[in-house]
């Protein structure tokens, strides 16, 4: 028995190496920084309740933190919160785990921590989650017919494609090309996946603006300290010879 779990580590530390490569491998896009964007995060939250939250919740926030984007309690009842009864409640999706695992064979993931789970040492969680909702692409071997050049053989279908369009993977050039308009052009869906992403970078820890605030104010006192110390020390040991 110990023998079979000592060959069974070993073989997986073997293929160690080879993952880490692939990762190393995949090129991810930049993702930009909208975190100081309220309008952009009140837009990605939308982006997100509408096209997101049918399979996938963010558990981990409230409905009424959304408040903390610029909105007001009654916006949120009024434009956001469709899976809850009292704004207070998490922002969890409407359908039963046994239900979505039976539909999709697994449960959707939460996506609280998406962002986060996703990071790398080659890029940030918020690079992953940019580059795989812009890359689907039509595949009709899939059971959904769609497929991503990030995850390949993903599960999940394109809910976004009436918005981007149809892409379609160019087996020569590796790249991927828009083979169907959709209803906005690259940039402007480069624009709403920017928003989703922003909110989701800010679901994973919606305090990180006030962290990074608090820190700097920490900063600025120590170095305020340090100069009012310097002065006191220079007065006091002037007579000393």
């Amino acid at each position: 028995m110990k023998a079979n779990i000592m060959k069974k580590f070993l073989l997986a530390l073997l293929f160690v190496p080879v993952t880490v490569f692939a990762a190393a491998a995949l090129h991810l896009d930049k993702a930009p920084d909208v975190q100081g964007d309220k309008a952009a995060l009140q837009n990605g939250a939308k982006v997100f309740v509408n096209y997101c939250l049918n399979c996938h919740g963010v558990s981990f926030v409230r409905y009424n933190r959304l408040t903390e984007l610029g909105l007001t309690d009654q916006q949120v009842r009024d434009t956001l919160m469709f899976t809850a009864d009292k704004i207070g409640e998490p922002m969890r999706v409407a359908a039963r785990p046994a239900e979505q695992k039976q539909w999709f064979g697994v449960q959707p993931p939460d996506l609280s921590l998406v962002a986060r789970a996703r990071a790398s040492g080659d890029g940030s969680g918020a690079d992953w989650v940019y580059t795989y909702l812009r890359s689907f692409y039509r595949d009709d071997q899939r059971p959904t017919g769609w497929n991503n050049t990030v995850f390949a053989n993903v599960g999940m279908p394109h809910v976004l494609w009436e918005l981007q369009g149809q892409q379609v993977l160019n087996h020569e050039t590796h790249k991927l090309e828009l083979s169907v308009p959709g209803q906005l052009s690259p940039a402007e869906f480069d624009k709403q996946i920017t928003d989703l992403v922003g909110f989701l970078v800010w679901a994973g820890e919606p305090g990180a603006g006030f962290r990074k605030m608090l820190g700097f104010g920490v900063l600025a006192f120590l170095i305020v300290l340090f100069g009012v110390s310097y002065k006191l020390k220079k007065e006091y040991w002037k007579d000393v010879k």
